[in-house]
């Protein structure tokens, strides 16, 4: 049987690397991709020792170019990709008052252009085949509520849900699904950032007000784009799926 490729962006850390880990675990060919070159080659190096199939590339999701040499040249070696999970993005704790046209522009460059980047050069081969799957990362922090001090990031992960929603419908007849996740507070770096979002003590303290008792681990997360990707999900697009320990069910 045919080994299905997936290309997972932002994939050396965080919810990126437990996605490319879980699905290898799945059977796929994890294509990891990241600016993080040495925390990539470890993501890669540890799937194959656990005998899986993954390849590292290095990519710049803001870089229109390298995105589209890239996945030709991946879809070149391995056929048509099956899946691609846009995970890459940053978040920055900037007040209104301090945020520049051009640090807007860099998060969206990242945040919402980058997905449409990946999305936009894997689609035309997936259409052709008539299968794939795309699943973006958006937050609770773009589809459910706004977030202070980050007006630019959850402007970005409201626009992954238009986005989502969008191709869902134009790539639908050729059986192509978009799919979109909303994570909830989840353990990364970018949520253990003090500077940035919660830090650590933030998060160990957010489990007091979500239901499931826990801060989210990657993993979390991770397991559900492997289900959006799979056949037990055939009729599931144009959907952002909250993945969140009942937060906003308890608490909103």
């Amino acid at each position: 049987m045919e080994r299905p490729t997936v290309l997972v962006t932002g994939a050396g850390i965080g919810i990126g690397a437990a996605t490319a880990r879980a699905f290898a675990a799945a059977g796929y060919r994890s294509v990891v991709t990241d600016v993080l070159e040495r925390e990539g080659e470890e993501v890669a190096a540890g799937i194959r020792e656990g005998s899986g199939e993954a390849e590292y590339h290095y990519l710049d999701v803001t870089q229109t170019g390298e995105v589209d040499d890239l996945i030709s040249g991946v879809q070149d070696r391995h056929g048509p990709l099956h899946a691609v999970v846009a995970n890459a993005g940053i978040a920055r704790r900037v007040p209104i008052g301090e945020l520049t046209d051009e640090r807007w522009d860099d998060l969206m460059d990242v945040d919402l252009k980058g997905v449409m980047r990946v999305f936009r050069a894997a689609a035309p081969a997936m259409r052709s085949a008539g299968r794939g799957s795309l699943i973006a990362l958006s937050s609770i922090m773009g589809s459910a509520y706004g977030w202070d001090e980050h007006a630019h990031y959850s402007a970005a992960k409201a626009g992954v849900v238009g986005l989502v929603r969008a191709l869902a419908v134009e790539l639908a007849g050729d059986r192509v699904r978009v799919n979109g996740l909303a994570p909830g507070y989840i353990r990364t770096a970018q949520a253990l950032s003090r500077e940035h979002s919660l830090g650590p003590e933030g998060l160990e303290a957010a489990a007091d007000f979500i239901p499931l008792g826990r801060p989210g681990e990657p993993e979390d997360i991770a397991d559900v784009a492997v289900f959006l990707a799979s056949e037990g999900a055939r009729y599931i697009t144009g959907q952002v799926l909250t993945v969140d320990g009942g937060l906003l069910v308890g608490r909103y």
